[in-house]
């Protein structure tokens, strides 16, 4: 299995932390965001590890020199030229994700306790075209989900905009924890170009294809994408075994 961490994004919301450098190398307790991420795919067994770049893109390639690879098979994605979201990045990566397994998608903001063995055995039980990680958090907007834990719409609580492709049935409230293994098989079907979500390509093909919802329970879960959130995380890390 191959891995791709998103780490192109701007970082806006991470400010100032993000006035000199990607989030991906914003140090969580003298570790870079980026680091945790490569540590953390790897509990699985990961043939080669796709990184997409763009915001001081030069600066991460600086960093996995210095790190030699952290001597690990590693390659980039290039999107300097043009940030693509994370439907546009995982179609552009179709090269170097290639044709013959399931990816690991993992977002380098994240710090997730997650069993990714237990998600790729679900995966594999489910044997749907993507599977996410989800947790019951709040938040305004959330993924909904028929009892089968089937991909079935999208509902923003605070404006009440709603997308459903089923409504059959008991639907749940899930948010997505931004890990997510993904087959080949979905490169034939993205009709969209340049950049756009892979939450607006899920939601296109749920009324056809199978994309299911890992009910995460793992302990610790926690967005790094602002300061108090870091900051957070900060305080909790230290005694958390990650």
């Amino acid at each position: 299995m191959k891995a791709f961490i998103l780490a192109a994004g701007l970082g806006t919301r991470l400010f100032p932390h993000t006035a000199d450098k990607p989030k991906a190398l914003v140090e969580l307790n003298g570790i870079t965001l980026l680091e945790r991420a490569i540590r953390k795919v790897h509990e699985l067994e990961i043939s080669e590890t796709i990184i997409n770049i763009h915001h001081f893109g030069d600066k991460i390639l600086n960093f996995l020199k210095e790190k030699q690879n952290f001597n690990l098979p590693i390659s980039i994605s290039d999107e300097r030229d043009q940030l693509l979201d994370t439907g546009g990045a995982i179609l552009k990566a179709h090269p170097l994700l290639g044709n013959d397994e399931p990816f690991l998608v993992y977002n380098v903001d994240i710090l997730s306790s997650i069993d990714l063995k237990a998600l790729n055995h679900y995966h594999i039980q489910k044997g749907g075209i993507a599977t996410m990680a989800v947790r019951e958090r709040a938040t305004d907007r959330y993924l909904v989900f028929n009892p089968e834990m089937r991909l079935s719409g999208w509902r923003n609580v605070k404006t009440g905009e709603e997308i459903l492709s089923s409504d059959n049935g008991i639907l749940n409230n899930f948010a997505f924890s931004g890990i997510q293994i993904v087959k080949p098989e979905i490169f034939p079907l993205i009709e969209e170009t340049g950049r756009f979500s892979v939450i607006q390509l899920y939601l296109r093909l749920a009324k056809e294809q199978h994309i299911y919802g890992y009910h995460d329970h793992s302990e610790h879960w926690m967005d790094l994408g602002k300061p108090d959130q870091l900051a957070e995380a900060q305080r909790k890390c230290e005694n958390w075994e990650m």
